[in-house]
């Protein structure tokens, strides 16, 4: 027998600026939708257009300009709450509700964890919409690759990639640029025989090419291909030149300044 799915929510994904990701979750049951960080204004006043969708709510990621830009003119055109972390409250503009890792985000009926996911600036936070499988990660992870260690240190930021790590195989990763071919190209000069990551490399070169978007992408897809993820691996310290039994955090320190030097 037919038997209709529901389904809870959808997800727009359009390019904001020159390579920021812009995301619209809208909760189907109550028509609520939310921003993921506001890179934009405009951009994402055409995909709301677009979509015939009414901004309620914006969830910021961290403080960044390429991430709450677009604040205060979504705050004055819309009804809008905008929910961020408490550790950066001074650096967003327009910040209406504060949350800390563990607490819950509700747009309409749809809710978020918040994951701690310090390191690329001490207040970055992630969330987690448990129900449909959905992450969005901000600045922190990105595919086969993460951010720049800006303003935290590296136990901490390995600490949230674990947990990013953790969640479950099929979890959709929405990230904040498209990097992902840069990324590929730095994976492959530390990871060169690496079966998934040069799988991984190939479709992103190819869906690049096409102009494609590279996400959403599964954690399950990420965890084989990402060195940052895979730390605590011992092929990991050896490509870093480091011994094996070397902290998972000190490899990943290794690994990105390494990328910082790459480019």
């Amino acid at each position: 027998s037919w038997e209709q799915v529901r389904v809870a929510v959808l997800v727009d994904v359009f390019l904001c600026r020159t390579d920021n990701y812009g995301y619209l979750v809208h909760d189907v049951e109550t028509r609520k939708t939310a921003a993921i960080d506001a890179p934009d204004a405009a951009a994402i006043k055409v995909a709301l257009n677009n979509r015939g969708w009414t901004l309620t709510d914006v969830l910021v990621t961290h403080h960044h300009r390429d991430h709450v830009e677009g604040l205060p003119v979504l705050k004055s055109d819309f009804d809008v709450t905008v929910t961020g972390p408490r550790l950066e409250a001074e650096k967003i503009p327009g910040l209406d509700v504060m949350v800390a890792p563990g607490d819950t985000v509700s747009v309409g009926a749809t809710s978020f964890a918040v994951l701690a996911t310090p390191g690329h600036t001490l207040g970055h936070i992630a969330y987690h919409n448990a129900a449909d499988g959905h992450v969005f990660t901000g600045d922190a992870l990105f595919s086969m690759g993460c951010g720049k260690m800006l303003e935290g240190k590296p136990g901490p930021m390995w600490e949230g990639l674990k947990l990013l790590r953790a969640l479950p195989d099929a979890t959709l990763m929405f990230c904040g640029h498209e990097y992902s071919a840069n990324n590929a190209r730095f994976a492959l000069s530390v990871d060169p025989r690496n079966a998934a990551l040069n799988i991984r490399a190939t479709e992103v070169n190819r869906m690049r090419a096409e102009n494609r978007f590279t996400v959403p992408v599964s954690i399950g897809m990420e965890k084989r291909p990402t060195p940052f993820l895979r730390a605590d691996r011992p092929e990991m310290a050896r490509a870093m030149g480091l011994g094996p039994d070397v902290d998972a955090s000190s490899v990943f320190a290794a690994l990105r300044a390494a990328k910082d030097s790459f480019g």
